[in-house]
């Protein structure tokens, strides 16, 4: 979904999706077995790459209806038989329904997308990876399309009842207004995990806290690239220091396999800001590539559960 129009700080984004398949070069059903995964992504499930939403540039109110459209319609495909069945039991209809991994722009498509998921399968959870809350207040402003922003969509995806009361940050770290816009995003349904509290829980501990604050819910990805340092992931649109590393960001990610994920995104590449061969793409396509083995794995892989456990066994 190449749009970035509803952006505050560097624009760019809309060059997003072209630069996380450009980082994917290497990447390839034939050579696709990860060994952090223990599994092959690509011969779990069938994947098709549906190419670029047609977005308008110049209007934000049609580009919306464009994405939310675009997203239903996919959304109403037939899963081919081979598949697993893993949302029916989720959806309101019983059938089993596709995942759409999205590669994005600014946060502002997830509220077509959340639009889109609440009519199969009622509210949902979200997890959500960023360096910034993005549940600013929806004030206004010359416009009704003005309210639609990438900081105001979670709040207008709560106020429009898409969202359950279960729903998490991971990775903020960003400077507010004031300890009142944190009573905002607990009002709608959020809880925090700081950038920092890495340092104090571990990554083992995150997991858990995520997975306990998910339960059963069908649940939503949305990864925002400044969620990861921008030592390694400068290109996107607003960095913010201190952030976590790839490493640690995946690791997590493997923790939260057999969570019922309805659909992910990774949003807010810029390419134009990157300053050393690629290296956003690169490591953006890298997670598009687990949000895959995450979409198809049934529990966190056995090789990181055993050498945790003979890890600690040795302290």
């Amino acid at each position: 979904m190449p749009f970035d129009t509803a952006t505050s700080y560097r624009p760019g984004a809309r060059f997003g999706p072209y630069a996380i398949r450009s980082g994917s070069r290497r990447q390839s059903a034939v050579q696709g077995y990860a060994l952090e995964w223990m599994t092959n992504p690509y011969t779990r499930a069938e994947v098709i790459d549906c190419g670029d939403v047609p977005i308008s540039p110049y209007d934000n109110a049609l580009a919306v209806d464009q994405m939310e459209t675009a997203y239903t319609t996919l959304l109403a495909r037939p899963v081919n038989g081979s598949a697993s069945a893993r949302t029916a039991k989720l959806a309101h209809d019983g059938v089993e329904h596709p995942r759409i991994l999205t590669l994005g722009e600014p946060w502002t498509m997830v509220l077509p997308i959340l639009r889109s998921l609440h009519q199969v399968y009622g509210p949902i959870s979200v997890i959500h990876f960023d360096a910034h809350i993005d549940t600013w207040p929806s004030l206004g402003g010359i416009t009704e399309q003005s309210k639609v922003t990438h900081g105001t969509f979670f709040t207008l995806a709560f106020e429009e009842g898409l969202m359950s009361n279960t729903s998490i940050h991971a990775g903020i770290r960003n400077k507010l207004q004031g300890p009142e816009l944190i009573e905002h995003d607990e009002e709608v349904g959020f809880e925090l995990i700081m950038a920092e509290d890495i340092d104090v829980l571990g990554t083992d501990e995150i997991v858990k806290h995520i997975r306990q604050r998910i339960g059963n819910s069908p649940v939503y990805l949305s990864f925002d690239i400044d969620t990861i340092d921008p030592s390694q992931a400068p290109a996107t649109g607003t960095p913010e220091p201190a952030g976590w590393t790839g490493r640690e960001t995946k690791r997590i990610l493997r923790g939260l396999a057999g969570l019922n994920f309805v659909g992910a995104d990774i949003v807010e590449v810029a390419p134009a800001y990157d300053n050393a061969g690629d290296i956003t793409g690169i490591l953006a396509a890298g997670l598009a590539d687990d949000f895959l083995a995450l979409l198809v794995t049934d529990e966190p892989p056995r090789r990181q559960v055993k050498r945790r456990q003979t890890l600690a066994d040795e302290l």
